[in-house]
């Protein structure tokens, strides 16, 4: 079996393809993740995935490589990470009351050839409070996180509701259809 290895150093992303059980390597992708003039959210996240998966496989042409990106954006408005306690709750105060779509890539690149697919989730926030966001964002920190929260912890309280064909998507990494995908290129999951 050919090695894996996750072209992405985040933390999140390592987490959620663990769940599968296969041995990974990480590799940080030397690719930008400059925004260009009138690009839509959804293809950013195409186009950023499949570049981090091009920048190790061209390091890397022996390994089945795994690209990911998450553009979260608020109508076209693309919503990066907070970075900051400040930037967080202005992101979050903008999500109040509103629906967000959160535009997961995901590229393969295996033996030559690359697999590709975007999964998208809209989140529909609820009316927050100046309150409660400084409540959320002063116990999760989510200074890391596309639209300033983390679904996977207590960021769930924030949500009206929830649309998507796959939950693990809104963290970072679409593992339904990238399971698919890896056992098309021969792993065994599981």
């Amino acid at each position: 079996m050919k090695p894996l290895i996750l072209a992405s150093t985040s933390p999140y992303r390592r987490a959620l393809l663990e769940r599968l059980g296969l041995p990974f390597e990480v590799v940080r992708p030397a690719a930008t993740e400059e925004h260009l003039a009138r690009e839509m959210p959804r293809d950013r996240a195409l186009r950023l995935s499949t570049a981090k998966a091009k920048a190790v496989a061209a390091q890397r042409p022996d390994a089945v490589i795994v690209g990911s990106d998450q553009v979260a954006a608020l109508g076209s408005r693309v919503l990066d990470k907070p970075g900051s306690a400040d930037n967080c709750r202005a992101q979050l105060a903008m999500l109040s009351g509103a629906t967000a779509r959160f535009h997961t890539g995901c590229a393969v690149i295996a033996n030559g050839e690359r697999l590709v697919h975007l999964d998208t989730t809209s989140v529909a926030f609820r009316s927050l409070t100046p309150e409660e966001i400084e409540r959320y964002v002063e116990r999760e920190r989510p200074f890391d996180c596309a639209g300033g929260f983390k679904a996977e912890g207590l960021g769930i309280s924030l949500f009206e509701s929830l649309e998507t064909r796959d939950p693990t998507a809104l963290v970072g990494l679409p593992l339904i259809w990238l399971a698919s995908a890896l056992r098309s290129v021969g792993y065994t999951i599981p």
